[in-house]
Protein backbone atom coordinates (compact mmCIF):
# COMPACT_ATOMS: atom_id res chain seq x y z
CA UNK A 1 0.00 0.00 0.00
CA UNK A 2 1.08 3.82 -0.66
CA UNK A 3 2.01 5.83 2.05
CA UNK A 4 1.68 9.71 2.23
CA UNK A 5 5.01 11.67 2.49
CA UNK A 6 6.44 13.34 5.49
CA UNK A 7 5.15 16.57 4.10
CA UNK A 8 1.60 15.76 3.99
CA UNK A 9 1.97 13.95 7.24
CA UNK A 10 3.46 17.05 9.00
CA UNK A 11 0.83 19.04 7.29
CA UNK A 12 -1.65 16.83 8.40
CA UNK A 13 -0.11 16.61 12.01
CA UNK A 14 -0.40 20.20 12.04
CA UNK A 15 -4.05 20.67 11.70
CA UNK A 16 -4.82 17.50 13.47
CA UNK A 17 -3.08 18.96 16.44
CA UNK A 18 -4.34 21.77 16.62
CA UNK A 19 -7.86 20.40 16.23
CA UNK A 20 -7.83 18.02 19.05
CA UNK A 21 -6.11 20.14 21.48
CA UNK A 22 -2.89 18.47 21.68
CA UNK A 23 -1.15 21.63 21.11
CA UNK A 24 -1.34 22.91 24.50
CA UNK A 25 1.24 25.76 25.66
CA UNK A 26 5.05 25.60 25.43
CA UNK A 27 6.63 23.98 28.13
CA UNK A 28 9.44 25.95 30.17
CA UNK A 29 12.56 24.44 29.34
CA UNK A 30 11.00 25.06 25.56
CA UNK A 31 8.71 23.60 22.86
CA UNK A 32 6.12 21.13 24.40
CA UNK A 33 7.20 17.93 22.61
CA UNK A 34 3.62 17.28 21.52
CA UNK A 35 4.47 19.89 18.74
CA UNK A 36 7.11 18.19 16.85
CA UNK A 37 6.36 14.40 17.76
CA UNK A 38 4.31 13.12 14.80
CA UNK A 39 2.40 9.83 15.63
CA UNK A 40 2.56 7.12 13.47
CA UNK A 41 0.88 6.75 10.53
CA UNK A 42 -0.85 3.34 9.66
CA UNK A 43 -3.77 1.78 7.06
CA UNK A 44 -6.63 -0.83 8.44
CA UNK A 45 -6.39 -4.37 6.39
CA UNK A 46 -3.84 -5.86 3.99
CA UNK A 47 -5.08 -4.19 0.37
CA UNK A 48 -5.87 -0.61 -0.57
CA UNK A 49 -9.74 -1.48 -0.57
CA UNK A 50 -9.42 -2.95 2.81
CA UNK A 51 -8.06 0.32 4.13
CA UNK A 52 -10.57 2.44 2.80
CA UNK A 53 -13.92 0.34 3.23
CA UNK A 54 -12.77 0.06 7.07
CA UNK A 55 -11.76 3.61 6.71
CA UNK A 56 -15.53 4.60 5.76
CA UNK A 57 -16.83 2.32 9.08
CA UNK A 58 -14.34 4.38 11.40
CA UNK A 59 -15.34 7.90 9.64
CA UNK A 60 -19.05 7.18 10.11
CA UNK A 61 -18.45 6.50 13.88
CA UNK A 62 -19.50 2.50 13.00
CA UNK A 63 -15.74 1.10 13.94
CA UNK A 64 -14.54 1.76 17.11
CA UNK A 65 -12.47 -1.54 17.69
CA UNK A 66 -9.90 -3.15 16.07
CA UNK A 67 -7.59 -6.67 16.29
CA UNK A 68 -4.34 -7.41 15.14
CA UNK A 69 -1.87 -10.40 15.16
CA UNK A 70 0.71 -9.99 18.84
CA UNK A 71 2.99 -11.58 16.19
CA UNK A 72 2.91 -9.15 13.92
CA UNK A 73 3.99 -6.64 16.77
CA UNK A 74 6.96 -9.05 17.64
CA UNK A 75 7.81 -9.39 13.53
CA UNK A 76 7.86 -5.67 13.32
CA UNK A 77 9.60 -4.72 16.27
CA UNK A 78 7.00 -2.73 17.35
CA UNK A 79 5.60 -2.06 20.70
CA UNK A 80 1.62 -2.46 21.48
CA UNK A 81 -0.43 -0.14 21.77
CA UNK A 82 -1.45 1.61 25.27
CA UNK A 83 -4.27 3.91 26.33
CA UNK A 84 -3.63 7.61 25.09
CA UNK A 85 -1.49 6.64 21.77
CA UNK A 86 -2.09 8.53 18.68
CA UNK A 87 -2.09 6.74 15.31
CA UNK A 88 -2.75 9.08 11.75
CA UNK A 89 -5.08 6.58 9.92
CA UNK A 90 -4.34 6.16 5.59
CA UNK A 91 -6.65 5.66 3.31
CA UNK A 92 -6.35 3.03 0.78
CA UNK A 93 -3.88 5.42 -1.50
CA UNK A 94 -1.89 6.45 1.52
CA UNK A 95 -3.37 9.73 2.51
CA UNK A 96 -3.62 10.94 6.21
CA UNK A 97 -7.45 10.90 6.78
CA UNK A 98 -7.92 10.63 10.53
CA UNK A 99 -6.61 11.18 14.10
CA UNK A 100 -6.67 8.50 16.51
CA UNK A 101 -6.12 7.54 20.10
CA UNK A 102 -6.19 4.30 21.63
CA UNK A 103 -8.57 4.32 24.56
CA UNK A 104 -8.25 0.39 25.73
CA UNK A 105 -6.10 -2.22 24.49
CA UNK A 106 -6.37 -6.08 25.57
CA UNK A 107 -4.50 -9.57 23.93
CA UNK A 108 -6.13 -11.98 24.50
CA UNK A 109 -6.56 -15.79 22.44
CA UNK A 110 -8.50 -15.38 19.21
CA UNK A 111 -11.00 -17.97 20.68
CA UNK A 112 -11.46 -16.20 23.52
CA UNK A 113 -12.64 -13.04 21.57
CA UNK A 114 -15.80 -11.39 22.44
CA UNK A 115 -19.10 -10.19 20.81
CA UNK A 116 -18.63 -6.75 21.98
CA UNK A 117 -15.55 -6.56 20.68
CA UNK A 118 -16.71 -7.99 16.72
CA UNK A 119 -19.72 -5.89 17.22
CA UNK A 120 -17.26 -2.79 18.03
CA UNK A 121 -15.37 -3.67 15.04
CA UNK A 122 -18.15 -2.81 12.71
CA UNK A 123 -17.82 -4.62 9.96
CA UNK A 124 -20.60 -7.05 8.41
CA UNK A 125 -23.30 -8.04 10.44
CA UNK A 126 -21.88 -7.42 13.67
CA UNK A 127 -21.66 -10.84 14.87
CA UNK A 128 -18.69 -12.49 16.40
CA UNK A 129 -19.57 -15.78 13.46
CA UNK A 130 -19.14 -12.73 11.04
CA UNK A 131 -16.01 -11.76 12.88
CA UNK A 132 -14.62 -14.58 13.51
CA UNK A 133 -15.03 -15.55 9.81
CA UNK A 134 -13.28 -13.08 8.24
CA UNK A 135 -10.50 -12.83 10.54
CA UNK A 136 -9.09 -16.34 10.43
CA UNK A 137 -9.04 -15.72 6.87
CA UNK A 138 -7.08 -12.27 7.32
CA UNK A 139 -4.76 -13.52 9.78
CA UNK A 140 -4.61 -17.03 7.74
CA UNK A 141 -3.48 -14.82 4.87
CA UNK A 142 -1.30 -11.68 6.42
CA UNK A 143 -0.23 -12.61 9.86
CA UNK A 144 3.17 -13.58 10.93
CA UNK A 145 2.87 -17.35 11.87
CA UNK A 146 -0.63 -17.25 10.14
CA UNK A 147 -3.48 -18.24 11.95
CA UNK A 148 -3.96 -20.69 14.80
CA UNK A 149 -7.25 -20.50 16.85
CA UNK A 150 -5.47 -19.82 20.36
CA UNK A 151 -3.30 -17.38 18.37
CA UNK A 152 -2.68 -14.08 20.69
CA UNK A 153 -4.57 -11.18 18.84
CA UNK A 154 -4.23 -7.54 20.09
CA UNK A 155 -7.56 -6.40 21.05
CA UNK A 156 -7.77 -2.19 20.79
CA UNK A 157 -10.69 0.37 21.24
CA UNK A 158 -9.98 3.92 19.84
CA UNK A 159 -11.45 7.23 19.31
CA UNK A 160 -11.55 9.55 16.56
CA UNK A 161 -9.91 12.75 17.55
CA UNK A 162 -9.82 14.27 14.41
CA UNK A 163 -10.88 13.64 10.52
CA UNK A 164 -11.11 16.79 8.39
CA UNK A 165 -14.72 16.52 6.21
Amino acid sequence: MATADDNELDAFWDIAREHAGLSGVPVYTGENPVRRLRPPAWAFGATPEQADELLGLVLDGTKTATASSHADYATEGEELPVPGMLGIVLDGAGHPRALVATTETRVVPFDEVDAEHARDEGEGDGSLEHWRAVHERFFTEHAAGGFRPDMLVVLERFQVLYAPS
